[in-house]
């Protein structure tokens, strides 16, 4: 027996990342609620299914305290998500496993309760459409939906025969009056998204005995009935005392432009007050302080072609008479971050927010000066010390602590608790541990030709040094607006440093965490200082003694992947490009993309002639890797159908008279703007790691057998 367990160990991989199939199964944990009394801490963990085809979703409980091991309290084919605690303790979530009391039904996703005394968990309220989100109020009973409904519909049950009556004769088609019609990889319509109110309904059968814990009949009250489609993509937050949601209509304007205002929709008489509308600027509803009296709203100016975005905090007080503009203040303004509304300390004196912030993005305190003459400013400290990513920050009852996911580009997300007064991070006992990397990674910086600074992290394959130099792979993130922070699955660094390569990650000009004029450093250029910045930080870390320079590659997606066609037709430096999901004609990509009216803004005519890719095609001479999913929408597929067909008919390693060339172009009909399904990105992984072998390191590497090649 010893023999044959020694056998089933020295199969390993020396970590994850040593093989692909090690590393997709690795568990994903995401999203965190804390339940009223601050006792339970729930997130949701993703698992590979047994075919390996798809990740399922269940719901695990943490223990606060950090003391108890974690324990997955949902089970099901069809996996669970979006938790959130009631004011009572009951857990909701949304699942479309199958009904247990109605087991001849087709399953959509339903609202199920996990009763706080504990139990099963069982569905409370399901619908031919769907719920798509649950949101709960702090300090009351108000539990309110979010789901779609059929434009001409007028209830309920004409909603269900609509929908009926689509299925049953095979009706795709989508009529639209308006913009956008698609959004990433989703047709927009005929469905509308609404906001419900749910409260006690009505048995429908009084006369039918039941069983003794059968839930409570429920019933749904439409609060958003005149939206339209004015409520897709947005965030809804409710006061603490249940009265009033807030949320964004994306208001349509002239000439399929659209913006977002701030509205509040009164519970009681499902009415909605138009808080702040201005022109050139975009409103979102962040969360509502303990008193219900005072919302943290986030504005997002309209780009020009020569002025970035400018993301700010204010702070308006719904409870003061007067007009919304007149009660609203800016928070903290001179901070020169774009901070990410998080939520209120329970006094109500300061709120926590993250931000981006020097290739980190750590928990912020902020707290808001005191009203009236002489008030000193908004202050705000760093709670977070470590160079890690912080998200889903809930804070618990007695605003010691809060707890996040954490993450970085040495571990993926983890749940922490935070001492608030000292900073102090713990970790949780979690589903799984963490996955063991081998390597090193380094936090570097060069300086632009401008002063500025380039940072950028430096992933080391274990054993680079002058004697065993390490190929390297410039990795260019997208965005444009963002940073490489955080753990990525889809673009993760340590897979390619398991075998052998050093993986540079920069931030150059457009990314966020450095203030708002880096970003404005490149805003409308994208073919100048975000290509020099790269090129500059390649330069330097080319000189190291543990860098082989006469071997590397530079790949990138969706904005990554224009910067990688950008640098394969401005320089021959690199040995192979591998671009993802990448703009490649501007001209084309401004009015075909899912979001025109935003794009268009800052992609004139003049800014597309003299940034696109595609014009410098005859200059490519580097074999390039091209690859798209047909599903994508915000890059639409005709960019990479244009590209694959201008290299092989225009670029210097075209088709030669027997039809072959180095560029390859891999295609995926089902897949979107990511590569989601587990099993292609098995196969992303491995075409990725065979053009890397053929082309940087003159050797030759498998392709997948799933390819059938």
């Amino acid at each position: 027996m010893a023999s044959e367990d020694s056998a089933i160990l020295s199969e390993q991989p020396a970590t994850p990342f040593h093989d692909i199939d090690h590393y997709l199964a690795i568990p994903r944990v995401s999203g965190l609620a804390l339940s009223p009394d601050g006792q339970r801490l729930v997130t949701t963990v993703s698992t590979l299914n047994g075919k390996g085809t798809e990740y399922v979703t269940a719901l695990w409980e943490l223990d606060p305290a950090g003391e108890k091991h974690a324990r997955r309290i949902t089970r099901s084919a069809k996996g669970e998500a979006g938790a959130a605690f009631a004011a009572t303790g009951d857990l909701y979530f949304t699942s479309a496993r199958p009904d247990p009391d109605s087991p001849d039904d087709d399953p959509v996703s339903a609202l199920w309760q996990l009763p706080a005394d504990g139990g099963e968990a069982r569905v409370v309220l399901s619908r031919a459409g769907g719920i798509s989100q649950v949101i709960t109020a702090k300090d009351s009973g108000a539990t309110f939906v979010t789901a779609s409904v059929l434009a001409g519909s007028a209830d309920e049950e004409a909603d269900e025969a609509r929908r009926k009556s689509r299925k049953d004769n095979k009706v795709s088609a989508i009529l639209h009056s308006g913009y956008p019609v698609r959004y990433w990889d989703a047709d927009l319509g005929p469905d509308q998204p609404r906001v419900f109110a749910v409260e006690p309904g009505e048995d429908k059968d009084p006369g039918k005995p039941a069983t003794v814990d059968a839930a409570a009949p429920l019933k749904l009250r439409n609060l958003t009935p005149e939206a339209a489609g004015m409520l897709r993509n947005a965030d809804s937050v409710v006061s603490p005392d249940g009265r009033t949601i807030y949320t964004s209509f994306d208001k349509p304007l002239a000439k399929a432009d659209s913006r977002s205002v701030l509205v509040a929709i009164d519970v009681a008489t499902a009415t909605h007050k138009i808080l702040l509308d201005r022109e050139g600027m975009s409103y979102f509803a962040g969360p509502v302080s303990p008193d219900s009296r005072t919302l943290v709203v986030l504005s997002e100016s309209d780009t020009t072609p020569r002025q970035a975005p400018r993301v700010k905090l204010h702070l308006l007080d719904v409870s003061a008479p007067g007009e919304p503009e007149d009660n609203l203040r800016p928070l903290a303004h001179e901070w020169d971050r774009w901070a990410i509304k998080a939520a209120w300390l329970p006094d109500g004196a300061a709120l926590l927010v993250t931000a981006d912030d020097d290739g980190a993005s750590p928990v912020f305190r902020i707290t808001p000066a005191a009203a009236g003459a002489g008030a000193g400013e908004d202050q705000v400290t760093r709670v977070t010390l470590d160079a890690a990513a912080y998200a889903d920050v809930v804070v618990s009852p007695d605003g010691l602590s809060a707890y996040a996911l954490r993450s970085s580009y040495e571990f993926p997300p983890e749940a922490v608790r935070i001492d608030l007064a000292s900073g102090q991070v713990t970790r949780l006992q979690a589903p799984a541990e963490r996955p063991r990397i081998q390597g090193s990674l380094e936090r570097i910086e060069a300086t632009a030709a401008d002063g500025a600074r380039i940072p950028a992290y430096l992933a080391l394959p274990e054993g680079a040094s002058a004697q065993n130099q390490a190929p390297l792979l410039l990795w260019i993130h997208g965005g444009p607006l963002g940073s490489w922070n955080a753990w990525t699955w889809r673009w993760n660094p340590w897979l390619l440093v398991a075998r052998g390569y050093a993986v540079l990650l920069p931030d150059p000009a457009l990314s966020t965490g450095y203030g708002q004029s880096y970003i404005q450093r490149g805003w409308g250029e994208w073919g100048k200082a975000p290509f020099t910045d790269l090129m500059t930080i390649t330069d330097a870390v080319v000189q190291r003694p543990d860098i082989d320079a006469s071997r590397t590659a530079a790949m990138g997606g969706s904005f990554g992947g224009y910067m990688a066609n950008w640098v394969a037709g401005q320089t021959d430096r690199f040995n192979a490009i591998v671009t993802h999901a990448s703009l490649w004609a501007l001209d084309q990509f401004g009015p075909t993309t899912d979001a025109s009216q935003y794009w268009l803004k800052e992609m004139t005519a003049e800014m597309a002639l003299a940034n696109s890719p595609h014009l410098h095609v005859e200059k490519i001479s580097t074999p390039m890797l091209v690859i798209h999913g047909d599903k994508d929408y915000r890059v639409p597929i005709g960019e990479g159908l244009r590209l694959w067909y201008e290299l092989l008919s225009k670029s210097q390693l075209a088709a030669d008279d027997n039809g072959r060339t180095p560029h390859r172009f891999l295609y995926y009909p089902d897949e979107n703007h990511w590569i989601l399904q587990p099993q292609h990105a098995k196969v992303w992984y491995g075409v990725v790691e065979h053009f890397l072998a053929r082309n940087v390191l003159d050797q030759d590497a498998p392709l997948p057998a799933e390819l059938g090649l």
